[in-house]
């Protein structure tokens, strides 16, 4: 957005006003904030009170107790990488969903993602307010951009004192500021280096707050190398410049469009309402359209249904007896070109001007504004993971709530190493004037010496301190369970073997329980973590225009690939299509819940196995469960040896066949031949046997003939005797 010089200097000049004003307001909190953090590395004990414990004999003992319970709460958070999971608000932005979470977790990847959560979860504990910022770098992917994130230093914003929004939605300016060199800016801001070499220094203010607590030179802090520098007058480099990147609300004109006939809903600007409502369109029997290629199909699909139905209309005319030249004329299709413009004054897109809130940025140097610009965004870029949130920008750490145990620890243990430091030297109540004083003390101290001294005058009588009460040293014990129990942790959840169960179900059982109340914490990274990703998404929509391929890792060691933004051309047409188009559509993201809290991999290792066992998931998924890195491998040469059974599994099958196929045909064989056999011997019978036959029938045959033969001289005979000879007729006759 364009200024004139003079408005420049207005808003730079405004900026480091309300600098000041908000860094008066936040002083109380950035002193408790700087005096947590003091606290947390050791720094647990003031001059003053040093100075009092020395002159008393006794040592400031240091038995830092939140150091540990800071990491150990600090290292369940962030046990397991965030899930984001993108819904989309219409059904045709459904694939680009999935683009969308590959393209926050592609974000969480570049920028060690890693590294900067549990930085903030490390502010959240102990200054009670950490901060992620969302920007674009347009430097990285080769001067193509990315949208990264990194942690940011509570100490080094300036909210608005009058907001009560847990992420100071309602702030009306939020102010990231901190000294830097002229080099370390110009190297920061290249473009820009005139202006910074230009602008005026300020002040010596480092903004860092002193506390009471001793400097032991163990811990150092952003700015106290400024300190240094500025007290050493041959410093290489002695002049800051205070930066400013300042962020507030504006609102800009939009205009909401609603289109009845698809159920699309957007917010343009007027530049792009202007080129939308110039759009062509088509009125198709009424119906509208926007997209040509759509429409040109649906032209077609009409006309070729009129004409169906206008040549059976026409048969059924000529069937009933009507000529040709009476039939009526082919029905045209109602087909009108237009633009959006008109589809808006028939009623079919609905448009309503609007006001909507646009985060507005500028870049202050000194007293130079570099440069300024509207961002996509209606959240700040700064997205705040408050603690206990008092409904003020400054809400209160688990730090200070545990402070006076913490230091009732200390001076519990200083007591008791006074106490054994007496108890090893013996007091000596000795009569005045008995002893030379001098030469006792140094005889004492020597072992195995004996001392005369005048028993008229008195004798020396030792005195020994009281013991302890044991209710001290478990007084101890109880504030170091206490200030476990502040942040979220218990014994058995930090490997304490004499707090857990005997057994292994109860164990596991109670370390689940035991994570219900650091659940509260992981609620309030959760949710920021949900608000960078929302802010993420339009960041991304403006940034990511062009054709672009991001590559993740899975934990198991595989890649995916996706593709945004990829134009596709028609070789018949020449028309550009874009797969996967990020720059359009609303979505709505989620962090999935507990993704970042450690699980009890023995335990979800057996409900897997037990699952798998069942047949309810696959191998692959069970191997995602385990610590095996080589996952794909393990799968592949699984998948090779699986393959090598089958085969084998198969040709002993395919040899077990044959084996039984040989025996049958074996057996076949045997029978065969027996059966052979059978018939030979069946054969030479049957030729005995037909032999008889014929021999008994030759027999019967010739005793049939000889008895025929027999019968018939028989006959014969018979006739001859019955009948006269001829002789004898012949002389009777005569």
């Amino acid at each position: 957005m364009p200024y004139d010089q003079n408005n420049k200097k207005d808003k730079a000049q405004e900026t480091r006003d309300l600098f000041k004003k908000y860094s008066l307001n936040r002083e109380t909190w950035a002193k408790h904030a700087q005096e947590d953090d003091e606290f947390r590395l050791g720094k647990q004990w003031t001059a003053e009170q040093r100075r009092v414990l020395e002159s008393r004999g006794q040592a400031p003992i240091v038995v830092n107790r939140i150091h540990p319970a800071v990491e150990a709460a600090k290292s369940m958070i962030t046990a397991n990488r965030p899930s984001f999971r993108c819904s989309p608000r219409e059904d045709s932005d459904r694939k680009v969903a999935n683009v969308m979470s590959a393209l926050l977790s592609y974000m969480y990847d570049i920028s060690d993602g890693r590294t900067v959560i549990r930085n903030v979860v490390d502010d959240y504990y102990v200054k009670g307010l950490g901060y992620i910022n969302v920007y674009q770098d347009p430097m990285k992917d080769m001067g193509k951009g990315e949208v990264c994130i990194h942690d940011v230093d509570p100490l080094d914003v300036y909210v608005d004192p009058n907001s009560r929004h847990r992420m100071f939605d309602d702030a009306e300016n939020i102010i990231v500021s901190r000294l830097y060199t002229r080099d370390q800016a110009k190297k920061l801001y290249p473009m820009y280096e005139k202006a910074i070499s230009n602008a005026a220094q300020d002040e010596f203010d480092t903004d860092r707050p002193s506390t009471e607590r001793e400097d032991d030179g163990i811990a150092s802090f952003p700015e106290d190398t400024v300190t240094q520098t500025y007290s050493n007058p041959w410093g290489e480099n002695d002049e800051y410049i205070r930066g400013y990147e300042r962020y507030y609300k504006i609102m800009v004109n939009r205009y909401r469009i609603f289109e009845k006939f698809s159920g699309k809903e957007d917010l343009l600007e007027a530049d792009a309402f202007n080129q939308y409502v110039q759009r062509p369109a088509w009125l198709v029997q009424g119906q509208p359209i926007l997209d040509e290629k759509q429409a040109q199909e649906l032209i077609k699909q009409l006309e070729m249904q009129l004409a169906q139905q206008y040549q059976i209309i026409a048969q059924e005319a000529l069937d009933r007896g009507m000529k040709v030249e009476e039939l009526p004329k082919p029905p045209k299709l109602d087909v009108q070109k237009v633009n959006v413009d008109f589809l808006i004054n028939k009623g079919f897109i609905e448009v309503a001007q609007t006001q909507v809130q646009r985060v507005h940025m500028c870049v202050i140097m000194g007293d130079k504004m570099l440069y300024e610009r509207e961002l996509p965004i209606e959240n700040y870029p700064i997205v705040p993971f408050a603690n206990i949130h008092t409904r003020t920008p400054f809400p209160v750490s688990d730090v200070r709530m545990v402070k006076n145990m913490q230091e009732y620890i200390n001076k519990t243990r200083s007591l008791i190493v006074a106490h054994a430091t007496t108890a090893t030297n013996v007091k000596i109540l000795v009569p005045e004037g008995s002893v030379d004083m001098k030469e006792f003390e140094e005889k004492w101290a020597q072992p195995g010496v004996a001392i005369s001294v005048d028993m008229d005058n008195g004798a020396p009588m030792p005195v020994q301190p009281l013991p302890l009460p044991n209710e001290l040293y478990q007084n101890e014990i109880t504030a170091k369970n206490d200030i476990d129990h502040q942040l979220g942790l218990y014994e058995m959840m930090m490997g304490n073997t004499q707090a857990a169960p005997q057994t292994y179900k109860a164990t596991i059982s109670l370390d689940e329980f035991g994570q219900r109340k650091i659940k509260s914490k992981l609620a309030d990274i959760e949710a920021g973590l949900t608000r960078v990703a929302q802010i993420a998404i339009p960041l991304m929509q403006q940034l990511y225009n062009t054709q672009k391929i991001i590559r993740l890792v899975n934990p198991n060691n595989s890649m995916n690939e996706y593709v945004m933004n990829k134009r596709l051309y028609d070789d018949k047409t020449g028309e550009a299509q874009i797969i996967n188009d990020i720059t359009v559509g609303k979505y709505d993201v989620i962090v999935v819940a507990g993704s970042t809290l450690p699980t009890n991999r023995y335990a979800e290792l057996e409900f897997y196995m037990d699952a798998y066992s069942k047949g309810l998931i696959d191998r692959q998924e069970v191997l995602k469960k385990t610590e095996v890195f080589d996952i794909e491998g393990v799968m592949q040469r699984t998948d090779t040896i699986q393959q090598l059974q089958q085969q084998l599994q198969g040709s002993q099958e395919e040899i077990k066949k044959l084996k039984g196929d040989l025996q049958t045909r074996d057996r076949e064989s045997v029978n065969l031949r027996k059966k052979m056999a059978v018939n030979k011997v069946e054969t030479e019978l049957d030729k005995v046997k037909n032999k008889s036959q014929a021999a008994g029938t030759i027999y019967e045959k010739r005793l049939d003939d000889m008895l025929a033969g027999i019968k018939k001289e028989v006959a014969t005979a018979i006739k001859d005797m019955s009948s006269p000879s001829p002789s004898k007729e012949a002389a009777k006759k005569k």
